[in-house]
């Protein structure tokens, strides 16, 4: 399994990112993506997860009315649109899976069996 984030930036608050994770390795349609992400000093954190590119997408409510997440089928791709950024986003953002097989939704930065090296953002105010 391979993740491979990128897009990351220093970005002034207000501003607006997309991240991208790029996949291969495994069957994306049978997993849930999603980014979790570690602030400096702070605990690995979730973000966002997708089961599919309609209702199926849940946010933390830090970022929630502000993130997008989304998925590319044909390019086994995840995305992660960020807008009215704040001096708080300032993270290094993983992108991760885990299988649908499971049965319940992952909210939990240990639910996900695969994430990668990380894309680092930084939001200055």
């Amino acid at each position: 399994v391979q993740l491979v984030e990128s897009g990351g930036d220093l970005v002034q608050a207000g501003g607006s990112l997309t991240l991208s994770c790029t996949t291969s390795g495994f069957t994306f349609n049978a997993h849930y993506v999603a980014w979790l992400r570690q602030a400096p000093g702070k605990e690995l954190e979730w973000v966002s997860n997708c089961y599919d590119n309609t209702r199926n997408r849940y946010y933390a409510d830090s970022v929630k009315g502000r993130f997008t997440i989304s998925r590319d089928y044909d390019k086994k791709m995840i995305y992660l649109q960020m807008s009215d950024l704040t001096s708080d986003d300032t993270a290094l953002y993983f992108c991760a899976v885990a299988p649908i097989s499971r049965g319940r939704v992952p909210r939990r930065p240990t639910d996900f069996d695969f994430r990668g090296q990380g894309t680092k953002v930084t939001v200055s105010s």
